[in-house]
């Protein structure tokens, strides 16, 4: 049997490598919040659609995102 090279044994260390440090566990994040309740302006002019308020996940916390209004598609 060939003994392998060192080009190949180097070859297949930096795959390993590579595949494992693409492994990123994250910690759990708790539950989200109950959502906020937002009392919805009248629309700016017409054509426009209301986009609702909700939480989203900043660093280690959930941050509410309040809703707006936005142009229509």
């Amino acid at each position: 049997m060939k003994k392998p090279s060192t080009f190949t044994a180097a070859l297949l260390s930096c795959v390993c490598a590579a595949l494992l440090s693409a492994c990123v566990v994250e910690p759990a994040r708790p539950p989200q919040p109950a959502p906020l309740v937002e009392v919805v302006p009248a629309s700016p002019a017409p054509g426009y659609h209301w986009v609702k308020g909700h939480y989203r996940w900043e660093g280690n916390h959930w941050e509410w995102e309040y809703g707006h209004w936005a142009p229509g598609y």
